[in-house]
């Protein structure tokens, strides 16, 4: 059970997969840990010992803002564009898209559960 910056990561998994199970650090940043480390990114996490987890922690703390830190940061921008009226804060306070994708379709995810409204349907003519 290998756990780093606070998460327990996959140990049957390569090292260069299981460092991307923590929030902050993709395929990339991974690679570039491991040759920082010199570890061989196709080792499994069990092969790896105690010495060679400990520099991969040390350099994580070191050089990458990770996990709570990093969510954070994130939520303290966006309370930010928010506070200060801008217009990506104010796509973010009404749940919609800010980065320009179009709303009359798709925009589901962030939008939630569509929710039909009736009598929009266009009535038809009825004898008298």
């Amino acid at each position: 059970m290998a756990r780093i910056a606070g998460v327990v990561i996959p140990t049957d998994k390569q090292v260069q997969i299981s460092l991307t199970y923590i929030y902050g650090i993709g395929p990339n940043f991974a690679g570039r840990i491991l040759e920082a480390c010199n570890i061989t990114p196709t080792t499994r996490v069990k092969d790896l010992t105690e010495a060679e987890l400990a520099k991969i922690r040390e350099e994580i703390t070191e050089n990458y803002t990770v996990e709570g830190e990093l969510q954070r940061v994130v939520a303290n921008n966006i309370k930010r564009l928010k506070d200060i009226n801008a217009y990506r804060g104010l796509r973010h306070k009404a749940s919609l898209p800010s980065r320009g994708q179009r709303t009359r379709t798709n925009a589901r995810t962030r939008r939630g559960k569509k929710v039909t409204v009736s009598g929009t349907k266009k009535k038809t003519a009825s004898k008298t």
